[in-house]
């Protein structure tokens, strides 16, 4: 065994994917207080995010978790569902390797599948009866606070019932879980928010009560429909927990299916004909309505009947494509921009499955203490006298 230098052992574990370092943990105590410690964590995220290395496509299905490595799309995980309840369970939304879960508005968890280190959050009551709620009316958004440096929850509901002469319109809940604090509080509706719950109007289809994340700001779309004339976007404030509107082009008000995303970290409208095309706008400056840009037109593939909903997932590397989403994740397809041909990534899964983007990080940290990791250690090495490793000396891997 040769000794190396704790600076180069630093850089080698920065490279490599999450679920390697977690294994990496077991081979000594140094590497177990490296690879858990929050400057490395920091660090292994910093590089993950500047490099696209170790991406991976997280497909979703109701009873279902799998990774695919977006560089390797044969490479296909599967990840044991901590959730699981017997029910339908939602995953609505990813950031920086983590995803959200949920099986009811009471039963939701923050899980990292690179560590499988899962966070329940605490039960928080519903202000309406259950009897009054159906799964449209229900709505959820991941969001990372880089204000605060916290992990945030957004629950909102609407009740089916009108609120009568002390409510106005339908009675809407809005609250936000802190991870930092582990508790929620309630969020009150702004006017010029509140203005748009006269109607009933979260009846959307399940991926679109899904909050976008971008500019510190979770985006939904509430859309036009009977009596309804407008499409809005409505945005929350992770920093101030303020729920507002976004402008966006008059001309998109009247759109009758659109959808809101996010690419590149800068919000995006669709908006889709659902036998021809489908068109991508973004907002490349934030608060700037002059800076809406339409990006892209894609038209219908032949492989498809229809488009009812298609999202841009990520940029390739070099730029010159996007990778698509187009009905689910059985049409996982490269877009280029410049030939505007349609490339099928060849990911084996059925219609059942969505698909996001995954970052392999080891935030939330690692399931398991060093007790449970040193136990597989002796389990998996044959026993020595002597102890590997120690910090002031360097670790001792061979190379």
């Amino acid at each position: 065994m040769a000794e190396c230098p704790t600076d180069l052992i630093n850089e080698l574990f920065l490279r490599l994917a999450a679920t390697t370092l977690v294994k990496c943990r077991a081979v000594s105590k140094p590497c177990f207080s490296l690879i858990d410690s929050p400057e490395f964590i920091s660090s292994h995220l910093r590089r993950r995010l500047k490099t696209g290395e170790h991406l991976m496509i997280l497909l979703r299905g109701p009873r279902l978790l799998r990774t695919v490595e977006l560089d390797s799309p044969e490479n296909v995980s599967e990840i044991p569902h901590p959730l699981q309840a017997g029910g339908f369970t939602e995953v609505f939304g990813s950031f920086n390797g983590v995803i959200g879960l949920c099986n009811s508005p009471v039963d939701i968890a923050i899980f990292n599948p690179s560590t499988r280190k899962i966070h329940r959050l605490p039960i928080e009551p519903l202000d309406f009866p259950e009897r009054h709620i159906t799964r449209e009316y229900v709505f959820y958004g991941l969001g990372y606070d880089s204000v605060s440096d916290d992990f945030k929850v957004v629950r909102m509901l609407q009740s089916k019932l009108k609120g009568g002469k002390e409510n106005f319109g339908y009675p809407v809940e809005i609250k936000v879980f802190s991870l930092k604090k582990n508790s929620w509080k309630r969020v009150q509706l702004l006017f010029e928010v509140q203005i748009h719950f006269i109607y009933l109007y979260y009846h959307l289809l399940p991926r679109r009560g899904y909050g976008a994340l971008a500019s510190n700001h979770l985006h939904w779309i509430l859309p036009r429909g009977p009596g309804i004339a407008f499409n809005t976007i409505i945005r929350f404030d992770l920093a101030s927990d303020d729920l507002r509107v976004l402008s966006f082009p008059q001309e998109l008000y009247a759109e009758d299916n659109v959808d809101v995303g996010v690419l590149d970290g800068c919000v995006c409208l669709m908006c889709y004909d659902e036998f021809s095309h489908v068109d991508v706008w973004v907002l490349k400056e934030y608060e700037d309505v002059k800076s809406w840009t339409k990006l892209f037109r894609v038209l219908k593939p032949e492989s498809v009947e229809s488009v009812d909903l298609m999202r841009p997932l990520i940029y390739s590397k070099d730029r010159s494509k996007i990778l698509l989403e187009i009905n689910n994740a059985k049409n996982l397809i490269w877009f280029d921009l410049e030939s505007k041909k349609l490339t099928t990534v060849g990911i084996e899964c059925d219609s059942s499955f969505t698909a996001d983007i995954l970052v392999s990080s080891l935030v939330l940290g690692c399931k398991g203490d060093l007790t449970e990791a040193q136990r597989r250690k002796e389990q998996m090495m044959p026993k020595s006298n002597k102890r590997d490793g120690f910090l002031s000396k360097g670790f001792k891997l061979k190379l």
